[in-house]
């Protein structure tokens, strides 16, 4: 049930952050993404915290992008990393590309 869920959050062209509100990290990615001026429907924030399913969608996101911690930043249906790599990514210059990429940018 989890692992559909996820494959199905991360179809097509959006960005996608699974996380927690509490979580440090989370708030640092929803703040880099912030900055860009995303089409309606292309960013999505998936708040797992009060989810009965919450420890399978970690488990299955360890299992497709190595790490089991939140945030998970999708963009498209690649996993650019947490909140540190969204920040480098948006430091380094190359968030804007990824998003242009996938068409996400306004």
């Amino acid at each position: 049930m989890a692992q559909e869920f996820v494959k199905a959050q991360i179809k097509g062209d959006k960005v996608v952050v699974f996380l927690k509100p509490s979580c440090p990290y989370c708030v640092t990615a929803k703040d880099v993404l912030s900055k860009y001026k995303l089409k309606t429907g292309h960013l999505d924030f998936i708040d797992i915290s009060g989810r009965s399913d919450m420890n399978g969608i970690q488990d299955y996101l360890k299992q497709i992008t190595g790490g089991r911690t939140v945030p998970r930043v999708f963009i498209g249906e690649k996993c650019v990393g947490g909140g540190s790599d969204v920040a480098e990514l948006h430091q380094c210059g190359k968030l804007e590309g990824m998003l242009q990429s996938i068409g996400a940018l306004q």
